[in-house]
């Protein structure tokens, strides 16, 4: 059969046919997943940025109230990833799984247009900052469509992080060389179009929620996203669909590690292939997944023990919570090892946590000036490191990767823990980046006597774009880290579990989120009787606490989460192919190679 005419293995069209390789799939396909992200990101990142400013002066909610809001809104939607991940994978499919996440989205920005747009949804107008006005804080029915509008963008957002980037991932065969490199483009391309989507919505889509109204932004975040629907809904004739099993992925992991607690007085056989395994015949080596045993994780293996009464009847059904698989086991085994990884790459949403925060804070005391006229919103500074990865990431796919795959022979040029490796030690040098600049803004407030002036009003005679450096710093770290997450997770996990596998950056990220949060109140706990501030980052004045101190300690945390983490890669084992996989990519090397005839002696 012709390399173009092959079907390919667990997917189907959308009418629920087998599908070909020449006519579904592939960079075409992929096309309208990644324009789909585009337009979600270009429709949604603005509330990351402005909602705290929504609560606020519209809503009435004091800036630590607000701020609680937001984090709550965003912690609500990584944690939902999770969730939304466990039915993609196991009912849903990723597909319908997305399109149902697009369509909550769309209804929950809806609502936030509908009550931006009426003042009978709202509370009376009243200048918030005015400390003479009493100003109505939302309450009563207002709150309830509020919060209604909010979870239903965190629900329709989690279930996007969860099934877009795999079913995006869906169109490339990862068994086909030509098509393991497309991939690998396709991921780089996934953060090329959140930077594009996301630079829209920080400076456009900001500027008029701040100068044009709040209904007007909500209301074109909302035709976006709409936009985004139809893009996403036309590419169905060419998508190949991930075919669902009706049962749940994840269980069948929760089986192993439950059958192995209750084996754990039994013997290891000496011999693995005394391990239970179904008998591969044709038509299982069809619907399921081989996987050799590994010498990895031994104490997991006594889920597969066989008592003598199992081997003697081996017709008789066993409990899978008392014998599983070996490739059961081996799936177990990956998820396993894949968490010290996960582990590591905390620290990394710890450091970009602070750029979130912190360094706005810095950007608003600096002088923030493009022209004599215009000046660039502080709720729009992320847009600096966003410019950098537009022009970063098409360098490091169309050259650094072309060049690498010379000497390495990778189709993605090095491999998924190499690069994340290089983002963690690039996000350290970030850190001390910032340390270094908040050195110079504080001199510079020191030498011009301004240690107490007032943000915005009296800005630093210092440029906002020596916050650049450290910005810049981090986009490099991470178009490595995070796109190699993506990739890695996606690339060593089971079949069934592609969706919950990426979620493991997005659990990374809101794990990172909240201890930064409990870092800082750590750090000014330790440090409230040493210093005049009551604690390193105390207070409202930033040029009078020790911000540039907090920054040493994230690099040098950094450092130490980097070599920890050489350690583990490094002993980490890559997940093995399935027998039915290496028959496969040596059916693929055999045709590209036309020599079909040589391997049928």
């Amino acid at each position: 059969m012709d390399k173009d005419e092959q079907l390919v293995e667990g997917k189907v069209d959308w009418k629920g046919r087998a599908v070909k390789r020449n006519t579904h799939g592939g960079a075409k396909s992929g096309f309208f997943v990644l324009a789909t992200f585009a337009f979600e990101q270009m429709a949604t990142l603005s509330l990351a940025v402005n909602l705290v400013t929504y609560f606020n002066t519209v809503m009435h909610y004091n800036l630590s109230d607000a701020a609680t809001h937001l984090t709550n809104f965003m912690g609500t939607s990584y944690i939902l990833s999770i969730v939304v991940a466990y039915l993609t994978d196991g009912y849903l499919g990723r597909f319908k799984a997305v399109l149902l996440s697009l369509f909550i989205e769309f209804l929950g920005l809806g609502l936030l247009t509908i009550q931006a747009h009426y003042p009978k949804l709202q509370p009376p107008k009243c200048n918030i900052f005015d400390p003479t006005a009493k100003c109505e804080r939302a309450s009563g029915e207002d709150t309830a469509l509020l919060f209604l509008a909010l979870y239903l963008l965190a629900l329709g957002a989690a279930g996007v992080k969860a099934s877009l980037p795999t079913h995006g991932a869906d169109q490339f065969d990862d068994k086909d060389p030509k098509e393991t490199k497309q991939m690998s483009r396709y991921f780089n391309c996934l953060l090329l179009m959140v930077c594009v989507g996301s630079s829209v919505s920080i400076t456009l889509i900001v500027w008029v929620e701040d100068n044009k109204g709040w209904d007007l932004g909500f209301f074109i975040s909302t035709i976006t996203l709409f936009l985004g629907i139809i893009v996403f809904s036309g590419g169905l004739p060419h998508y190949r669909i991930h075919v669902t099993e009706g049962n749940s992925p994840m269980a069948e992991l929760i089986q192993v590690y439950v059958a192995a607690f209750r084996n754990r007085k039994l013997e290891l056989p000496d011999d693995a292939a005394e391990l239970y395994e179904i008998n591969m015949d044709k038509e299982a080596a069809l619907e399921l997944e081989f996987l050799p045993h590994r010498e990895v994780f031994r104490c997991l293996d006594k889920a597969a023990i066989q008592t003598s009464t199992e081997i003697d009847n081996p017709e008789q059904l066993q409990s899978p919570w008392k014998l599983c698989r070996v490739t059961q086991v081996e799936n177990a085994k990956i998820i396993l090892g894949m968490v010290p990884i996960f582990l590591c790459t905390i620290t990394m949403t710890l450091c970009l946590a602070q750029l979130q925060t912190f360094s706005i804070q810095q950007g608003v005391t600096m002088d923030t000036s493009l022209s004599k006229s215009f000046n660039i919103p502080p709720a729009s500074l992320p847009i600096i490191p966003l410019v950098a990865l537009m022009i970063l990431v098409p360098t490091y796919d169309l050259l650094f990767v072309p060049f690498a795959r010379k000497y390495t022979g990778l189709p993605t040029g090095i491999t998924h823990l190499q690069r994340v490796g290089v983002g963690l030690l690039l996000s350290s040098l970030s850190m001390a980046a910032a340390a270094i600049f908040e050195v110079k803004r504080k001199e510079v407030a020191i030498e011009n006597n301004m240690l107490d002036a007032i943000p915005v009003l009296q800005p630093l005679p210092i440029s906002v774009f020596w916050l650049s450096i450290q910005y810049f710093i981090f986009g490099i770290a991470d178009m490595f880290t995070y796109v190699g997450l993506l990739e890695f997770f996606y690339s060593q996990a089971p079949k069934g579990l592609k969706a919950i596998s990426t979620c493991f950056l997005w659990s990374s990220m809101a794990l990172g989120y909240y201890l930064s949060s409990i870092l800082v109140q750590i750090v000014n706990g330790s440090t409230k009787k040493f210093t005049a501030s009551r604690g390193w980052l105390a207070g409202n004045n930033i040029n009078r606490n020790h911000l540039n101190l907090f920054y040493w300690l994230l690099a040098l945390l950094s450092l130490i989460n980097f070599f920890v983490y050489l350690i583990i890669a490094k002993r980490y084992k890559y997940r093995p192919q399935s027998s039915t996989d290496q028959i496969d990519i040596k059916v693929h090397e055999i045709n590209d190679s036309g020599d079909m005839e040589n391997y049928s002696k």
